[in-house]
């Protein structure tokens, strides 16, 4: 019998993420999809590198302000 293992994640493709953990963080970038390990996924970063980083150290880019004008990451 196959078992199909179905899994959540909090992030959907096109969402605006930042690395909130790891030597990275602070990287600002789109959330592209999961890898084959779900415990990874790839991440297409503000300089058009797409890398790969642990879900675990993603987290919703929040909207930041400048001179009083609200921007999203």
């Amino acid at each position: 019998m196959n078992q199909t293992k179905v899994v959540v994640s909090e992030f959907r493709k096109g969402d605006e993420v930042e690395l909130v953990a790891g030597s990275y963080q602070g990287t600002l970038g789109v959330f592209v999809g999961l890898r084959e390990d779900v415990k990874w996924a790839d991440i297409a970063e503000r300089n058009g590198d797409v890398r790969r980083h642990p879900v675990e150290w993603l987290g919703h880019a929040k909207a930041r302000t400048s001179g009083g004008k609200q921007y999203e990451s």
